[in-house]
């Protein structure tokens, strides 16, 4: 039968392409055929459900004509055979269509949403219908909904769907899928090996082989697309070889771009330890000197220049403490401690230690007392609360400062919020004040404001100890952040918070290091 090399190749090749099609044509033929009767069960349901709901008013009131408006205008929907509406005793109040004896039976007999009866040419659907009596009781009286009564019986809404429309869908989409079938083998012949040598050619380059070719048969459908393709892979493959020179003389400059940055950087680190730590003592004996000078009989004019001193030895304290801090973030000198730690200590310290500058501004510092305990470093927790509210203080000119303690909706944190009422951070810059010498509403660089390390180390310490750290800020509106602590069980013996030294007499002090 086949006794040519010709009609044997052919053969050869239609035969799997016709398998294949004939599947592929089933299998679709078979969902598609699914999909359109969930379609028409889905829909016959939705027309339903209409009906019941539409159907509740009249069925309530008692109107007739309002119920065989709604019966005929659903009877008109394309593949509605009849419509029906029952009352709860099973009597036949409307219809339209033809209505067959064996419904009224049936509708009462079955349960609701359910199918009365399906054979090959009419599905029937039935569906309660019903209202729940709503007591009129407070909005947010919780009684309410406990007293909820049970739905009332109003009758029974049944609908006949035809399946004619439903098989004639299904023959025309067969009908398609054969068509498409018959055409794919008749193009399958003469392009699908072609198409098969060319994505393997393809798939052979996109694995990164690009010295794959193909072989060009000149008079082949494909024989252009062949010739594109060499070139393509030709023109990859020397892209790719000046592309990894490129990459690789790239990765040796910043390679040495980041040695000298990480040069700088732990130079820099090195220089504010030392210089922070020199100055220190100085500083520190010079708070001293002024505290012990504002203590003698002066006359108004040298004691506002003492005052005057006093507040730039406090300013100059406040950025040394800060350029300590960064060197040891920085140098990765800080060690986490985490243990149990009792929060209310931890409060008190920090407003023994800040009440004195609230009062000195003419703030209200208020700090909400909570025997919480929580897991964490007390030193760094402590240091984080003091920077907080230090910047809290600093930057309200007039109102309050709020320290207090919640518990979060599980129960398994405790957020520790600091609020103000001072002039707010605008949403643009809430990503940038945790970045180093980051200052908003500060374009003069007044150190009376810091250097703007505050955040910065608390953003950092709080990364360091695995806590959560968020804001919430409006312009003019004030702030808030949030510290969220691990709660953990009360010690039998209190972990001691450890306290700042104060300077003598200076208010608003930092801690020393």
């Amino acid at each position: 039968m086949f006794t040519t090399i010709r009609s044997r190749m052919l053969v050869a090749t239609l035969v799997p392409i016709v398998l294949i099609v004939l599947v592929l044509v089933g299998v679709f033929w078979m969902n598609r055929s699914g999909e359109l009767d969930q379609s028409h069960r889905q829909r016959g349901k939705l027309l339903l459900s209409q009906l019941a709901v539409s159907s509740e008013y009249g069925l309530f009131s008692g109107n007739l004509s309002s119920l065989q408006l709604v019966v005929n205008s659903i009877k008109r929907e394309a593949d509605v055979k009849s419509v029906s509406v029952f009352d709860s005793r099973g009597v036949l109040l409307v219809s339209a269509g033809s209505v067959k004896d064996r419904l009224l039976e049936q509708a009462m007999a079955s349960a609701a949403g359910s199918s009365l009866a399906s054979n090959a040419d009419v599905e029937t659907l039935v569906q309660d219908v019903s209202f729940r009596k709503v007591p009129l009781d407070e909005l947010f009286d919780q009684s309410a909904e406990e007293g909820s009564t049970e739905p009332v019986l109003l009758g029974r809404a049944v609908l006949e769907l035809s399946r004619q429309g439903l098989y004639k869908r299904q023959q025309e989409m067969l009908q398609l899928a054969l068509g498409v079938g018959f055409l794919a083998i008749q193009l399958g012949e003469g392009v699908v090996q072609p198409i098969l040598r060319v994505g393997q050619m393809i798939g052979q380059v996109g694995s990164g082989d690009l010295m794959a070719r193909i072989r060009e048969t000149p008079g082949d459908p494909l024989y252009d697309l062949q010739v594109s393709l060499n070139q393509m892979a030709t023109q990859l493959a020397w892209g790719r070889d000046e592309l990894e020179q490129r990459v690789a003389s790239v990765t040796a400059e910043l390679r040495e771009k980041k040695n000298e940055a990480e040069d700088a950087t732990r130079a820099k680190s090195r220089f504010l330890a030392a210089a922070s730590h020199d100055l220190r003592q100085p500083t520190h004996a010079l708070g001293m000197f002024v505290a012990r000078l504002s203590q003698l009989p002066l006359d108004p004019a040298v004691k506002h220049l003492v005052v005057n001193v006093e507040e730039s030895v406090r300013a100059m304290q406040d950025l040394l403490d800060d350029l300590l801090d960064v060197s040891r973030l920085d140098a990765g000198a800080v060690v986490v401690d985490a243990r149990p730690v009792a929060l209310a200590p931890l409060l008190q310290s920090v407003t023994r230690a800040l009440e004195p500058y609230a009062a000195e501004k003419g703030l209200r510092f208020k700090v909400r007392p909570s025997s919480a305990w929580v897991l964490t470093d007390a030193v760094l927790l402590r240091r984080m609360v003091m920077n907080l509210v230090h910047n809290a203080l600093r930057y309200t000119e007039s109102g309050t400062v709020w320290v207090a303690c919640r518990g979060t909706a599980q129960g398994q944190s405790i957020r520790l919020e600091v609020w103000d009422s001072g002039v707010g951070i605008s949403a643009e810059h809430q990503t940038d004040i945790f970045k180093e010498f980051y200052q908003v509403g500060n374009s003069a660089r007044d150190r009376a404001y810091g250097l703007g390390l505050g955040l910065n180390i608390v953003q950092r310490s709080a990364a360091l100890l695995g806590h959560s750290l968020s804001v919430r800020s409006a312009q003019g509106c004030g702030s808030r952040f949030c510290i969220q602590l691990p709660r953990c069980a009360p010690q039998a013996v209190a972990v001691e918070t450890p306290e700042l030294q104060p300077l003598v007499t200076l208010q608003g002090e930092r801690e020393l290091l």
